[in-house]
């Protein structure tokens, strides 16, 4: 009669070697479901936090029409890498009663006397615009997919190691057994053995 191993029964013909490799690639496996929801979560945290604070910024923001006063100009563009700005020399009223007068970024083409539209703060100064709906989503999902990659790669790369250890491991035990058994196996003598030595 046969008897079949049990699922919870050991193979015997599994290495200690083959059980590690089979809890690293499970370890893995985890950090990498680890790191979706870690990442999903960070990226939902920024998303809510991104629309709360542009909510805040855009209480205290307030679009208005500018009149150019100047010609227009260039100045370097905020990155190193990005193109000039077009800006003119520009006024404007707010609060009403409260005259501005500043340089600006303004449309490619505007002239001298054309109305544009400018984003002020309570007081009256030129400020960036409140972030936009974009902006607010390409944050949250760079800082969800920095975290993915992040983890994953960690992972990996803590993985690669155990297992090149493991590696290691196994080929000093396999040459070592193979040290033994070749000999009787290619009928070679092994160092020291006589031909009369069993």
């Amino acid at each position: 009669m046969h008897h079949r191993t049990t699922a919870t029964g050991a193979n015997p013909l599994r290495r200690d070697a083959d059980r590690a490799r089979t809890r690293l690639r499970a370890a893995f496996a985890l950090t990498c479901l680890l790191a979706v929801v870690t990442g999903f979560a960070l990226g939902r945290a920024a998303w809510t936090d991104g629309q709360r604070t542009a909510e805040d910024i855009a209480r205290h923001r307030h679009n208005v029409a500018a009149t150019t006063i100047g010609e227009t100009g260039y100045r370097a563009g905020d990155q190193p890498s990005s193109r000039p700005v077009t800006v003119a020399t520009a006024t404007w009223h707010y609060p009403s009663q409260r005259p501005h007068t500043e340089t600006i970024p303004v449309p490619a083409g505007t002239r001298n006397g054309d109305t544009v539209r400018v984003w002020v703060d309570d007081n009256g100064s030129a400020a960036a615009a409140p972030p936009s709906q974009a902006d607010i989503a390409l944050n949250a999902v760079g800082i969800g997919t920095g975290t993915l990659a992040g983890i994953v790669l960690a992972g990996g790369a803590l993985g690669a190691v155990r297992l090149r250890i493991v590696d290691a491991r196994s080929a000093r035990a396999w040459e070592s057994e193979w040290a033994g058994i070749e000999p009787l196996w290619s009928g070679r003598l092994r160092p020291g053995q006589g031909a009369g030595d069993e």
